[in-house]
Formats: structure tokens, sequence, C-alpha cells
């Protein structure tokens, strides 16, 4: 698994224009199964991805189409997650 961080690098007013783009960007690679989480930052100075079943390789090629990568609005940070512990309702998490 992945968490990918994603922080703004334009003012707000440009990231909301791209906003509606970006959630369909994520849309896609939900229905694909690939991201499993998404959400903003608080402060909202960006958001963070959990995304499963991909290499790091194949991940970043996806994360090079996201509309707020092809329009300078944010940059990523990638870290691999392989959780071993979990509280009982997230126990899923062990096998992605």
């Amino acid at each position: 698994m992945f968490i990918v961080s994603v922080t703004y690098q334009t003012p707000l007013e440009t990231v909301d224009s791209h906003l509606p783009a970006h959630i369909a960007y994520l849309d896609d690679y939900f229905a694909k199964g690939i991201f499993i989480a998404a959400g903003r930052k608080v402060p909202r100075n960006g958001g963070y991805i959990f995304a499963r079943g991909v290499s790091r390789e194949e991940l970043e090629a996806i994360l090079k189409n996201d509309p707020f990568k092809l329009n300078g609005v944010a940059t990523y940070e990638v870290t691999e997650f392989a959780p071993n512990r979990t509280a009982p309702e997230f126990a899923q998490l062990l096998n992605l």
C-alpha cells in the first residue's frame, strides 16, 4: 500500500479551479480499486491518497496524469506503507 502526500503549490483559488477535474481523476482510480481513500489535509494545504495493488512505478505513472500535476497545482511524496497491526474494523488493510 502507498500513502501519497499531496502538497499544493498554488493559491487555493487555482486549486479550486482544477478541483472538478481532479475529483473525476480520483473517481476513475477509485472505480478501478487502486485508490482506497483520499481527503484534504487540515489546514487545507494539500491532501492524502491511499493506493494499493500497483507498483511504485505504476503509481508514479498514474500520479503524472492527475490534473493537479499536469497543471502545476501540487507536488507529491509517495511513501510505501506495510501495516502489520490494525484495529479489528480495519483488518482488511493487512492484506493489501
